[in-house]
């Protein structure tokens, strides 16, 4: 079984503009063979991974949040296919809510749980299982696992729920981001950000 590795899944990402998960579950199913997970996503996707597949997100645009007391700021990188979606006001709009999203949540560390390094969950893990000492020892594998899912919503973006829930329906940024994605017929990258916060 190979290793699939973040790096793995978001080249295939950004080959063919299929979903994170998408991508992570085709290349297990392959044994991280790039080339049939591609081969494999355009069969279970259909048209649109074909028409995303090798094309690289080298245009796009960086967008900033300042949020009104002056005192939080973001600054985040969303990538696409051509200069043309790069400049349409949705693609834009779609830039700033996840920039707004960031300022909100000032637990956002990482892009995606795959990120993380290990160091930094394993001591999560170790905390986790020192909290739950009191609970039967046949059960705690499974609540440290929990409370480490609920961890990764709280320090990496594309798996958090918008802050603005009402507005998107409780979808999850990578939902947000594959939703324009299909709209836009590109590849849609959510590629950096940083957050400012006065005295952090």
């Amino acid at each position: 079984m190979a290793d699939i590795t973040a790096a793995m899944v978001k080249d295939l990402r950004q080959k063919t503009g299929a979903g994170m998960m998408d991508c992570k579950n085709a290349l297990a199913e392959v044994d991280g063979d790039v080339d049939k997970a591609v081969e494999l996503l355009r069969v279970k996707l259909g048209k649109k991974v074909g028409k995303l597949a090798d094309r690289e997100a080298a245009e796009g645009t960086v967008q900033a949040y300042i949020h009104a007391n002056g005192k939080v700021g973001v600054l985040v990188e969303v990538d696409c296919n051509t200069d043309f979606v790069a400049r349409n006001d949705d693609f834009i709009a779609f830039a700033r809510e996840i920039a707004m999203h960031i300022a909100a949540s000032p637990t956002t560390t990482y892009l995606t749980a795959d990120d993380i390094p290990q160091d930094v969950r394993d001591a999560e893990a170790r905390v986790f299982e020192q909290q739950v000492a009191d609970k039967p020892e046949n059960i705690r594998p499974k609540i440290v696992e929990g409370m480490l899912k609920k961890w990764y919503s709280e320090v990496a973006l594309l798996d958090q729920k918008h802050v603005n829930e009402d507005k998107h329906e409780s979808r999850t940024i990578e939902q947000l981001r594959a939703d324009m994605s299909a709209k836009t017929g590109e590849n849609v990258v959510i590629s950096r950000f940083s957050r400012f916060a006065v005295g952090e």
